[in-house]
């Protein structure tokens, strides 16, 4: 899939996922910080990704883990901070929320610290039973030494 807004266009196609512009982005996100390359190829792989390019440079990234039947989990959006407050990230959500792959899920989750206004526009809400989910989390985990 894809589709070209203006000045940049977005994509589902995996082989152009530029790792080192989403590795730069991970590494200095609040969930992510220092993630190794390594990881951000594996998830990337194991994903369907979507990106976000004006001209050739890739601006914008998004993954969703799905077993694209009944649940998917978006996770690792971003768009470089030069470009924020163009729509972007509100696009690159209507090409994810369009996406063949991800129609007729029972559950499509996400986590956020900061955009829930964005998620909201999408039918994202807060849990309604947040006592039926449970967690292992390991926040700082890529910044322990080994």
């Amino acid at each position: 899939m894809e589709n070209s807004l203006g000045d940049f266009r977005i994509n589902d196609h995996s082989a152009e996922t530029d790792l080192e512009f989403v590795h730069r982005e991970l590494s200095k996100s609040y969930w992510a910080e220092n993630i190794p390359l390594a990881i951000v190829k594996k998830a990337a792989e194991n994903s369907i990704c979507f990106n976000v390019f004006i001209e050739k440079e890739q601006v914008g990234f998004a993954r969703v883990v799905s077993d694209k039947a009944t649940f998917a989990y978006l996770c690792d959006v971003i768009v470089t901070e030069m470009h924020k407050s163009k729509g972007i990230g509100k696009a690159l959500m209507q090409f994810i929320m369009a996406h063949p792959d991800l129609q007729g899920l029972r559950r499509f989750t996400l986590a956020t610290k900061d955009a829930h206004s964005l998620y909201e526009k999408f039918g994202f809400t807060l849990q309604k039973m947040p006592d039926r989910q449970m967690e292992i989390t390991r926040p700082g985990l890529y910044l322990e030494k080994k």
